[in-house]
């Protein structure tokens, strides 16, 4: 029986157009296939034969059905479905071996440090700063400004290193992503396209990940040759482009080249925070709208001058490709791109593809053309976004008809169907729930193509009228400045993220719920006729909403108390101390306690995948014991001398996860985001109290309406030594010395006036912390103790009054902790 044809054949007249399926089943193989194959190269080549193999025979039998003239409809489906199958298999036996060739796998296992060929083949993005004014105490040395940019590439050739020296880092094609370090300004000049040559060393990915290995510089990279003129008109565009969006005033001016062109690298992490938070980050990702709005400008301008088809279509096209390399070939830009050009030549041609069909192709296409697309989570989210605008969004503006104007109806159910096509892979990204999601992309939605078009206007104008440019500059920063504001006001509406299940369960949960409430939807209006009673659908959404409400239930509670814009947290990780510093998605971890496993539990609570800065104090068990749960995830680590073999090998490991060393002391400054921070102890150069407890890297942080100082394990005398050096004068936070020893300095803490005293300590920890001693001083300097082993998790955000602090705990909840102080 033709299935196929069936779901498309019955349907009432009043219904939704007819959904053509039948590439929907291949593509959908296309992509498994190359989603497990890529993880598994090794079964490419055996899977590849057994595919074609099974294509082959499936192909004798349509065959045959066709000569005895007998209906092949589902033949014809998995005669497709095995061929884009093993095409993927094809796909990934051809690409794999030259991704990971093994000269670097050799590089990368002896984590040897090599000169390296790379190409440049993303817009670099600054992901850690240095260098900033003394915040604590006499002004320290500045340490000059410097940038560490991220960027994706192509290594090209190994010049150094013992794969060199045999003759085998030449010619190669190896996916990396890069971390580099360059001159406060300079990362501007890494063009798409160019050649750099740098010193780094290599460390592998995971199978699967689009990288086949990461790249940590070490140094800036030198510039070898500029990008070839058909990228290099591109990159002085963009430069120019950018440059002079900045000097626009506030978010506006910093998010209107990612409107306008994709180009995110001067958005800062707050207002790239909010715009994740608010669901409205699409709109800063070059998509099928844009790529909509330039053909249709193109062919409304050839049109009015009155050109013929065949030569407006050809125009396009050239627009496009233009558009394409000014944008930069992202997941989300190929997919609308290969969209478009399908498009228009079906139009060239007289036969105009369908959607659903359409998009379906394109999906195989641009898999074959590079398998690791499939685990891309711009690219899924790129495809069901537009599938969810094919499918869904004209059953939901017919369902909204019927309380609504039409017009309104359309523009709630265009982001109500990306939204709900897309949730089930952003809850493998954040396992939340968008509250204001549709209503924020309502409000900044129509302001997109405005800022798109009059920002692209003021693009190409640039090079040619200055003059002209800056005054449409400032009309598309208006609508720019419009979305920023929506987005941060959304983000700090109460609720706006609600807890949700995470990991495969939360997908599934999210599919099922989705796919009730669209069946629903769509059975409602008599637009499909559903196979599933109306019954079972409505125990499906009464059951996985019980599930969902329980979550809900338990979690509400710390959604509504836990303060969104918290600055510090301690975990609860026994005798131990692992604190985490935070400026909204830049952390600072300082120290990591004695377990890996409850440090990883506590990253993963509080949300964090990486470490911007890494602070160990000094070697204790208790302070660097848990290290294995971060390897690899930090940027850069501030540390101590190291007192042996042990302590340089732990150095050893850091490096080899990437992470840049700096050695710590007093006088070394820098930022996390929009704080400040300084080291304050020890004493560079002094001959005593360097290491031990004596010697425990101190450090402060200022910003945000928070001064906190973390003392490590420092004892009375060297806490008195730190005072009479650095004098670091009040603070609303201060992390207790030693869980609370007995070994304290009276002197200092009643200088710092903290409002509130950390003590990282274990339940029942044998040694008596913290002691009545150094409760007794902090009740001299009218500090508040907040213990982990009292407490659980316990974490701090600015108050809602001057100098107040709002503390989170595990067993108290929220509450207020007033300024000791307020005159």
């Amino acid at each position: 029986m033709d299935f196929t044809r069936d779901i498309v054949a019955r349907r009432p007249d009043h219904g939704m157009t007819g959904l053509d399926l039948r590439l929907v089943f291949p593509a959908a193989t296309a992509w498994l296939a190359a989603w497990l194959l890529i993880a598994f190269p090794g079964w490419a080549p055996g899977a590849q034969a057994a595919l074609w193999a099974a294509a082959l025979g499936v192909g004798l039998v349509v065959a045959r059905r066709l000569v005895r003239a007998r209906v092949v409809s589902a033949w014809g489906v998995g005669l497709v479905c095995c061929a884009a199958a093993a095409l993927m298999a094809s796909a990934v036996t051809v690409a794999a071996p030259g991704r990971l060739p093994e000269t670097v796998r050799e590089s990368a296992a002896r984590q040897e440090s090599v000169t390296v060929l790379l190409t440049v083949a993303s817009i670099p993005v600054q992901t850690q700063s240095f260098g900033a004014p003394a915040l604590f105490g006499p002004a320290g040395s500045d340490s000059g400004a410097s940038a560490r940019v991220r960027f994706r590439g192509t290594l090209t050739g190994i010049e150094q290193g013992e794969v060199a020296r045999k003759g085998a880092g030449r010619g190669l094609s190896v996916p990396v992503v890069v971390f580099a370090e360059t001159a406060s300004g300079q990362a501007t000049a890494l063009q798409i396209g160019s050649v750099v040559r740098l010193d780094a060393t290599l460390r592998l990915t995971a199978a699967g990940d689009a990288a086949s290995a990461l790249v940590f510089g070490r140094g800036p990279p030198e510039l070898l040759v500029t990008p070839p003129w058909w990228l290099g008109w591109a990159g002085e565009l963009r430069t120019l482009f950018t440059t002079a969006a900045g000097d626009l005033p506030g978010d506006g001016g910093d998010l209107l080249p990612g409107l306008a062109i994709g180009d995110t690298s001067s958005v800062e992490a707050d207002l790239d925070a909010a715009m994740k938070t608010s669901s409205l980050s699409h709109l800063t990702a070059v998509s099928g709208a844009n790529c909509a709005v330039v053909i249709a400008g193109v062919m409304l301008l050839t049109g009015f001058l009155g050109l013929r088809r065949g030569i407006r279509i050809a125009i396009s096209l050239l627009t496009l490709l233009g558009f394409v390399v000014l944008v930069t070939p992202e997941p989300s830009v190929l997919r609308a791109a290969l969209m478009a050009t399908i498009l228009l030549l079906g139009i060239a041609s007289g036969r105009p593809g369908r959607g659903v069909p359409l998009l379906a192709l394109v999906v195989i296409l641009l898999l074959a053309a590079d398998p690791w697309l499939a685990r891309s989570y711009g690219f899924a989210l790129s495809v069901l976004a537009t599938a969810g605008l094919l499918v869904l969004a004209g059953p939901l503006t017919r369902m909204l008809h019927r309380w609504l104007p039409t017009w309104l109806a359309a523009v709630i159910a265009i982001p109500l169907a990306a939204q709900l096509a897309c949730q089930p892979v952003l809850v493998l990204l954040t396992p939340t729930l968008p509250l204001y999601g549709v209503p924020a992309n309502l409000l900044a939605g129509p302001a997109a193509p405005a800022a798109t078009v009059i920002g692209l206007i003021a693009c190409l104008l640039l090079p040619w009228l200055p003059g002209v440019a800056g005054g449409v500059l400032y009309l598309a920063w208006l609508p720019a400045a419009w979305i920023a504001a929506i987005a941060r006001t959304s983000a700090e509406l109460p609720g706006s993220r609600l807890p949700w299940l995470g990991g495969p369960l939360g997908v599934l949960v999210t599919v099922l719920l989705t796919v009730a409430a669209v069946a629903l939807v769509m059975r409602g209006r008599g637009q499909v006729r559903a196979r599933w009673p109306i019954a079972a659908i409505a125990v499906l959404v009464l059951a996985a909403g019980s599930y969902a409400g329980s979550l809900i239930g338990a979690g509400v509670g710390r959604a509504v108390a836990f303060p969104t814009d918290w600055q510090i947290a301690a975990c609860d990780i026994g005798q131990g101390d692992a604190v985490v510093v935070r400026d909204r998605d830049r952390y600072a971890l300082v120290d990591v306690g004695p377990d890996p496993a409850l440090l990883a539990d506590c990253l993963d609570t509080l949300g964090i995948d990486r470490i911007d800065i890494l602070v160990l104090t000094h070697y204790d068990l208790d302070h660097i014991g848990g290290v294995a749960a971060v390897i690899g995830r930090v940027d850069t680590a501030l540390v101590g001398i190291p007192e042996n073999a042990d302590d340089e090998r732990l150095h050893d490991a850091l490096a080899a996860g990437g992470a840049e060393l700096r050695g710590a002391a007093r006088g070394d400054t820098g930022t996390l985001g929009e704080l400040r921070w300084e080291i304050l102890w020890p004493v560079r150069g002094s001959a005593v109290m360097q290491t031990g407890n004596e010697g425990s890297v101190t450090i402060g942080f200022d910003g945000r309406g928070i001064r906190s100082l973390f003392l490590g394990d420092l004892g009375e005398e060297s806490q008195d030594a730190l005072r009479r050096s650095s004098s670091p004068g009040e603070v609303d936070v201060v992390k207790v010395a030693h869980h609370g020893s007995a070994d304290q300095s009276p002197e200092l803490y009643a200088d710092l006036r903290a409002t509130v005293g950390l003590i990282s300590v274990g339940r029942e920890n044998g040694y008596g912390h913290p002691t009545d001693t150094v409760l007794d001083i902090l009740a001299a300097a009218g500090t508040l103790p907040l213990r982990t082993d009292q407490q659980g998790l316990l974490v701090i955000a600015p108050g809602p009054g001057g100098g107040a602090l709002t503390v989170w705990s595990e067993t108290v909840r929220s509450e207020t902790v007033p300024d000791t102080d307020p005159g």
